[in-house]
């Protein structure tokens, strides 16, 4: 009889009741007995709405108050030795301090870097390793969810990211790089007292996550996953699940086949099901096998008829050892479709959140073991959807599919190659050596969030509405003046998320009011649903943008959203391939840009901090997702003169693989994340001669706390050992969206006052 199981639920609550607990805990309106009530809350509410669903193996060790990866490092004794300094009376202080920079006492440390989790929106806090790294175990944030799992079932599961990918994960900081793998021997000691202790919770099975299988692994890495699970396997009290995800395995399961383990989970969404035809080949009967068949990262309902046909493939080999799950963990879906009552009725039942994805879970196992026949209902429901979209007028529109189609590469081409406009630019703008600039967006006010509020409730019109958001759109330009910026932004007053704001204006997207997902600590992020063809309904930011440049001569930048960054944090249709899809995007975007230049807007920065996100974890796959990103990036910008300065932005990027297809973006200015990793990443500029020009981020805007003139003076100083000063640029890593103005104004004044201090050196 097959049996069910999920790798991983939402810990965020199905209103971000978590959210709202952290933020408030940060701002001392709670304490942390309160904070902590309202996690158990959720874990609560998680397990006993997957027992009453049917879920057999309740999983423990997913919920975290930050990250997982963090929680890894605590569980593990891995804490970078500047933060004992000013060290907080309390694990969970500390613990937020390593993710945030700050501590209650008000003593102020760098916190660690933050990057993105394989190729998802979810942002990990990255560890950090000395050369010689001790492991101390320490399970006080993990023993009370094992407590009060017991609560509700003896049959439990932990979620716990394994020790190779851990170190994969991590990095040195501050010492000079070494083999990471040196450290495996005692780490893998540290992991076998977990086991144990485990064992000693009453726990029968480990959900052992190795997502670095789904990549191209070197030798050593291989060879470190062998090693690792020989020993792990072969005196492990507790069964060990060996979990993949994000791609498929298959030129690794004759390794994964010769360990000592109890069960695999594959990934048969994002790797193909015709993994379940290879695995037959490799993997013994008698040990369990784990099919991850409902998507984890998606917002749409399961084929239920179709994912059954592909289980029968293994159903007969694996019997009783055959569990059925998500691909991947539902951490990445919204929480519960319910709650959505301004859907329209027809998408509403396309779709299928975490809740809906659990439910999907539970029916794929009953009608397994007991027969279609008993979950009839289920089964006729998916089947009905799946029909619906497939001949829904709303999906197709002609006219997009015949421009799209009619594309041509002139249209992805500039007028002129960068060093002639270059020239004509600098002629046209005259902006000072080292100039100054921010990445788009201001603190989400108080009064921004009341106005929309009221404006979405129809509690004020148009006309008051517009009368607020100039009102802080003028506030925004004149303290930038004050502080003596040289390019300006408006500060995105007007835009709830820097991608729902435009798909809000794009035809072809849909909406949710509580669709939220965790993209890092309290930060969520509400992606709209991508489900049919994409068009420009109007003018999306031109009023916004000619009034904020009738406020100043100094230039003010148009801001939009790229295409790839569109299609990467919205959930996208699965009937049409990405390229289609992100150039469907992209020629709205040119729409945009073309009528922004039309009314003196000539400085556009189209953001593609996702540039990197949708990169496929196969090397083999990655030249071709490469090209169709940078054509659809080109096809939006290119239409424009010379004298019109496009700039773009990334963050969270390992841009060494593939910064020849950065370049090939052909903006004028690019603006990097790079202060968390001391400019690490300018390394890469050593070897490779970027044309253009760039801004590498000296303020990193993610913590709380303000770095001082003379931290950022020494990050321009770092840029400059890497990148001529001529081609750079000083500004933030990300927009200031998520900080308050108290923050703001006097990191903008320091990042001004020293770039300045800069230039007249350069002059002296």
């Amino acid at each position: 009889m097959a049996q069910s199981h999920l790798l991983g639920l939402p810990r965020i609550g199905a209103k971000r009741e978590l959210k709202f607990a952290l933020e408030k805990y940060w701002r001392g309106e709670i304490n942390q007995s309160e904070l902590q009530q309202v996690a158990s809350v959720i874990r609560q509410h998680n397990w006993q709405s997957a027992q009453d669903k049917g879920i057999d193996w309740l999983t423990v060790g997913d919920f975290s108050f930050y990250d997982q990866v963090l929680d890894t490092s605590i569980l593990l004794g891995v804490v970078p030795e500047r933060f004992a300094e000013g060290e907080a009376d309390n694990l969970l202080d500390n613990y937020f301090r390593i993710a945030r920079g700050s501590a209650p006492e008000g003593t102020q440390v760098q916190p660690s870097e933050m990057t993105k989790w394989f190729n998802t929106n979810y942002h990990y806090i990255v560890p950090e390793f000395t050369n010689d790294q001790a492991f101390n175990l320490n399970t006080e944030l993990l023993q009370p969810q094992i407590t009060q799992a017991k609560e509700f079932s003896n049959q439990l599961k932990i979620q716990l990211i394994g020790p190779v990918t851990y170190l994969w994960l991590g990095k040195s900081r501050n010492a000079h790089e070494f083999d990471k793998l040196k450290l495996l021997p005692e780490l893998v000691t540290t992991y076998q007292k977990l086991l144990t202790y485990f064992e000693q919770q009453g726990i029968e099975w480990v959900q052992v996550e190795e997502p670095i299988l789904a990549l191209d692994l070197e030798d050593e890495w291989l060879n470190a996953i062998t090693q690792a699970y020989t020993e792990l396997g072969s005196e492990a009290s507790v069964k060990l699940l060996l979990t993949t995800y994000f791609d498929h395995i298959n030129d690794k399961l004759d390794r994964v086949a010769e360990l000592p383990l109890d069960g695999l989970h594959l990934d048969v969404v994002s790797g193909g099901t015709e993994q379940l035809l290879n695995v037959a080949n490799y993997w013994p009967k008698s040990k369990v096998l784990s099919v991850g068949i409902v998507n984890g990262r998606n917002v749409w309902r399961n084929d239920l008829g179709q994912s059954l046909k592909a289980l029968e493939a293994v159903k007969v080999r694996y019997e009783d050892n055959l569990w059925i799950s998500t691909s991947c963990s539902l951490l990445h879906s919204p929480v519960e479709l319910n709650s959505e009552q301004k859907l329209d009725t027809e998408l509403k039942t396309w779709l299928a959140f975490a809740e809906q994805k659990v439910q999907e879970v539970a029916d794929l196992t009953v009608g397994l073991t007991r027969g279609e026949n008993v979950i009839s209902s289920a089964l006729q429901g998916s089947a009905s959807a799946v029909a619906s979209k497939q001949v829904s007028s709303r999906v197709h529109n002609q006219e997009v599919q015949d421009r799209t189609n009619s594309i041509t590469d002139v249209l992805r081409q500039r007028q002129s190659e960068f060093g002639k406009r270059k020239l004509a630019q600098r002629k046209h703008f005259k902006f000072p050596q080292l100039a100054t600039t921010t990445i788009g967006s201001f603190p989400q006010t108080d009064s921004i969030r009341q106005a929309r509020r009221a404006f979405k409730a129809k509690e004020i019109d148009e006309q008051a509405y517009t009368k607020a958001i100039r009102t802080e759109i003028q506030q925004a330009i004149k303290e930038q003046e004050r502080i003596g910026l040289d390019v300006l932004v408006h500060g995105e007053a007007e835009r709830n998320d820097m991608v729902e704001y435009f798909g809000e204006q794009l035809n072809g997207f849909t909406f949710t009011q509580f669709g939220w997902v965790q993209s890092y600590g309290s930060r969520c992020v509400k992606p709209p649903i991508i489900y049919g063809d994409v068009s420009r309904k109007q003018a999306i930011t031109v009023e916004w943008s000619k009034y904020a440049q009738s406020l100043s001569e100094k230039k003010v930048k148009g801001m939009l959203t790229g295409p790839t960054t569109i299609l990467a944090w919205s959930f996208e249709r699965e009937d049409l391939a990405a390229p289609h899809i992100a150039d469907q995007i992209a020629l709205a975007l040119r729409d945009e840009v073309l009528d922004l230049e039309k009314n003196g807007i000539d400085v556009i920065q189209i953001d593609e901090p996702a540039f990197r996100e949708l990169l496929p974890l196969r090397k083999s796959e990655q030249p071709q997702y490469l090209e169709w990103s940078v054509n659809a990036f080109r096809l939006s910008a290119a239409g424009v003169a010379d004298t019109t300065q496009i700039h773009t932005h990334m963050c969270y990027s390992e841009f060494n693989e593939i910064i020849d297809s950065i370049a090939r973006l052909d903006a004028d200015v690019i603006t990097i994340e790079s202060s968390r990793s001391d400019m690490e990443l300018l390394q890469t500029f050593n070897d490779f001669k970027y044309p253009n020009e760039i801004g590498p981020g000296v303020y990193d805007i993610h913590s709380p706390r303000i770095p001082t003139k003379e931290e950022v003076s020494e990050l321009i100083e770092l840029a400059a050992n890497h990148v001529p000063v001529d081609q750079l640029w000083v500004n933030p890593d990300c927009g200031l969206k998520t900080r308050n103005w108290d923050q703001v104004r006097p990191a903008l004044k320091n990042l001004v006052d020293a770039a300045q201090e800069m230039r007249q050196k350069l002059t002296a």
